[in-house]
């Protein structure tokens, strides 16, 4: 079991602020895909071209990155600023 945190704009798109859900093994990548999959509206708030971090246990993920059972992962929407 991992937990999953969304913020921002994708808290507001998905209607989900936090979840847990089962997880045997795999990575990062591994875990967007399982979520896009859901629907249209999850594939298109995830989409690869859209620029967002994955954080996994409080650490900013730049690369696919193992995950494992009791992780906390959190999807942070891009972010703008002037």
């Amino acid at each position: 079991m991992i937990t999953i945190q969304y913020f921002g704009v994708l808290k507001d798109r998905l209607g989900v602020t936090e979840e847990s859900i089962e997880w045997a093994n795999g990575d990062t990548d591994a875990l967007l895909n399982v979520l896009r999959a859901r629907s249209d509206e999850w594939q298109a708030a995830l989409a690869p071209e859209r620029v967002f971090r994955v954080v996994v246990n409080d650490e900013i993920i730049y690369q696919a990155t193992n995950i494992q059972s009791g992780d906390r992962v959190a999807i942070l929407p891009p972010v703008t600023g002037g």
